[in-house]
């Protein structure tokens, strides 16, 4: 068993750290809001830490989630940071969907400290953190990964290395353009059933099981036909991911049409305030279109 430090307890964090407890990891964390810290460490035992920097201090391995490239820094950079308290060979592995740049240069400025950086965003939402089964797609070098695979095994199902540094998060780039353009179509279909006064429970269970199906009908066809939008990943953080997403698609000279128009629809769903409904509200959008 190792001694882990686990920066950041939102939705996802929280578990995350909770099975790294329960695997017997030595789990020390940190978070903005002392107080969820507080309750997690209730909750798993292990201990809290009032930096990110007192929480690394000692450990082989910190875990991050937190909110965006600026949140990443902040808790890696500085006399506060966790750069500061972690040694030589330790390694720092970023959960966070942060863009390749931020990356890139965390890479860098752990490198001149002797640590390692992983780059580990997730894929599976708040359900898969909770349970567990995470995909985890990862960048950087081989040996650190090597090292880290084995602690991320707690709350990951699929774990793989898909480069060196960037990778992970180019990979995750390319998740959240597959979730986009999905989400869309089953929103589509959903409201033409509607339209149509066909039963659209009736009609997922005849075409869910064909070349139509996917998880998100699997998993959210239910809910978006209750008008129901509190199950998984919000809307903001999306639009976020496809800033990163877009920006870097402009960088590299990839084609996005689709991508960038289902970004705007999600910029609808905020306007009618559903900024924190789950990716799938975007059939609200649709509805309230009629």
């Amino acid at each position: 068993m190792a001694k882990v430090a686990f920066l950041g307890l939102g939705v996802m964090g929280y578990p995350m750290a909770g099975y790294l407890a329960k695997q017997g990891h030595e789990v020390t964390v940190y978070n903005r809001t002392e107080a969820k810290a507080k309750s997690w460490v209730e909750e798993y035992g292990g201990a809290f830490a009032a930096t990110p920097k007192a929480a690394a201090a000692g450990a082989e391995f910190v875990m991050c989630c937190v909110g965006n490239d600026d949140d990443l820094r902040s808790v890696c950079l500085g006399d506060d940071g966790a750069f500061a308290g972690m040694h030589a060979g330790a390694t720092f592995v970023d959960h966070t969907t942060v863009s390749a740049k931020v990356t890139a240069e965390l890479y860098a400025a752990g490198g001149e400290g002797g640590i390692a950086f992983v780059d580990a965003p997730v894929s599976g939402g708040q359900a898969g953190a909770e349970n567990g089964v995470l995909s985890i797609m990862c960048g950087g070098d081989q040996s650190a990964y090597d090292a880290a695979e084995p602690i991320m095994q707690a709350y990951g199902r699929s774990i793989k290395r898909l480069g060196e540094s960037g990778a992970g998060q180019l990979t995750k780039m390319v998740n959240q353009i597959c979730i986009a353009g999905l989400v869309q179509g089953l929103s589509e279909g959903l409201h033409f059933a509607e339209k149509a006064g066909l039963d659209g429970r009736a009609v997922v269970d005849v075409i869910a099981g064909g070349a139509a199906g996917s998880w998100q009908m699997n998993n959210r066809y239910e809910t978006m036909i209750d008008d129901k939008f509190d199950y998984g990943f919000a809307v903001d953080w999306m639009r976020k991911d496809l800033g990163i997403v877009l920006s870097t698609g402009d960088e590299i000279g990839a084609s996005l049409p689709v991508t960038a128009l289902v970004d705007q629809f999600y910029k609808d769903v905020q306007k009618i305030g559903g900024g924190r409904w789950d990716t799938s509200s975007l059939i609200k959008r649709l509805r309230a279109l009629d």
